[in-house]
């Protein structure tokens, strides 16, 4: 996937991040997910008194997605304009990407400084995915 693309989607995602409520954190954070049909799903974290039940960006986006009948996500952004470093997707989020989105996928994540965003893919965030690996056998 072209640069240029991924930023487009970074964009959506930053535009995501302005709706987060984060009132404990203060952290931000828009996902956009460009899906396999060329749309553009976004999603922001969601926080809760009871942190547990808090949501990130990312699994608020796939729900979105899935929601709408997409189930073959092509690209994935990530930002946080509350850090200057580039925010990468946690743990859980990744694990929930790989439901949807092939090893292959590309994922870019930025904070405030877009000039340190980071171009990568979920396979790389993730590596040996059992899951994937099991579904194959």
């Amino acid at each position: 996937m072209e640069r240029s693309r991924l930023e487009a989607l970074l964009d959506a995602a930053a535009a995501a991040a302005s709706a987060s409520w984060s009132p404990y954190s203060r952290f931000p954070v828009g996902a956009a997910l460009e899906c396999a049909d060329g749309t553009v799903v976004t999603g922001t974290n969601v926080e809760n008194r009871s942190y547990g039940l808090t949501i990130c960006a990312e699994r608020s986006a796939v729900c979105t997605a899935v929601g709408r009948g997409s189930r073959d996500i092509r690209a994935v952004a990530v930002f946080c304009g509350a850090v200057d470093g580039p925010v990468p997707p946690c743990g859980a989020c990744r694990q929930v990407l790989t439901e949807f989105c092939p090893p292959a996928t590309p994922v870019i994540y930025a904070g405030r400084d877009r000039a340190r965003a980071v171009v990568t893919t979920l396979g790389e965030l993730l590596p040996s995915d059992s899951l994937h690996d099991f579904g194959r056998r």
